[in-house]
């Protein structure tokens, strides 16, 4: 080749490597300052949101979905996959990005030795429990835990607030499944930590029916369960801690959490424990669907996009 062709070669693949530079370049990053478009603004990635097959769980999980699509972000929803089992594999690998939870619970799934049962010892004690790759963003108000309950006018009689209030009332009689008598929370526990004395009753699925018939005093009943709004109950609070405390928490990959900290905390600060109850009344008695449930109370909280 002579040394004139050589030179007009370079010069055009100079020049072609040159423009294909700037194309990619203004495709990029037009400005040139080494960001892409849509980073800081909610849509670099789609947010996959998962939930329990259980109503309640899939309410909270539509919640956060419209809080964020609100807020700008793109969501895909990845709801009713099953227990945890089933679906804690896909938040650990990331393929779910986001997914209510229930703080004692989770806990004890990844430390089963766990001796926390108070709110804030049990938030603390996930917080170091949880393996690299997710975390939590902050607590809600909001539970679903096991609970004392009584009538409104059983406690209006006996002037109750807390379980420790049941002390010295003789013939208690406590409700519920078979395998309660056994359980730490149990009469034993009633005693060790309350001290109150009770009779036990195997009430099973029955429970309710019959702590409102009379037949029992005391039942424990989970405490965002729709019956304790039904039927006018009320739950005894627990400040020493009898019930290991599962407030509902979102569980998040870590390297999300920031971006959608503001939006997912504000959800969980609004959500109170009577506020989650009417949820699942809406769900059980109006049979209404969770994306309509979820529309409403983001609107009603000042939440909505």
């Amino acid at each position: 080749m002579s040394t004139a062709r050589t030179r007009l070669a370079i010069g055009a693949a100079g020049a072609l490597v040159a423009a294909l530079a700037l194309a990619g370049c203004s495709s990029s990053d037009p400005l040139g300052t080494g960001s892409t478009e849509s980073e800081g603004t909610g849509e670099s990635r789609t947010i996959v949101i998962g939930s329990q097959d259980y109503y309640s769980n899939e309410i909270i999980a539509e919640i956060y979905a419209q809080a964020l699509e609100g807020a700008g972000f793109t969501v895909e929803r990845n709801f009713t996959i099953g227990q945890r089992d089933a679906y804690m594999p896909s938040i650990e690998d990331g393929t779910i990005d986001l997914f209510p939870e229930y703080t004692g619970n989770l806990l004890q799934y990844f430390d089963p030795e766990t001796t926390a049962t108070t709110s804030d010892d049990v938030y603390a004690a996930l917080q170091d429990a949880l393996p690299d790759g997710i975390t939590v963003l902050d607590q809600s108000p909001a539970t679903d835990q096991d609970s004392y309950n009584v009538t409104a006018a059983f406690a209006q009689e006996h002037d109750l607030t807390s379980i420790g209030d049941l002390a010295g009332i003789d013939g208690l009689v406590l409700g519920g499944a078979p395998e309660l008598e056994e359980r730490p929370y149990g009469p034993s526990g009633l005693k060790d930590v309350y001290g109150v004395d009770v009779a036990f009753d195997a009430t099973g699925n029955t429970t309710v029916d019959e702590l409102v018939a009379g037949s029992i005093q005391v039942a424990n009943v989970y405490s965002a369960d729709p019956r304790i709004q039904t039927e006018d109950l009320v739950t005894l609070e627990d400040p020493d801690g009898l019930f290991l405390a599962s407030h509902v928490v979102p569980v998040v990959s870590t390297d999300i959490a920031d971006e959608i900290a503001d939006v997912i905390n504000a959800v969980s600060a609004a959500l109170t424990p009577e506020g989650l109850v009417a949820l699942n009344v809406e769900s059980t008695v109006d049979e209404r669907q969770a994306d309509d449930i979820a529309a409403d109370w983001l609107s009603d909280n000042g939440l909505a996009g």
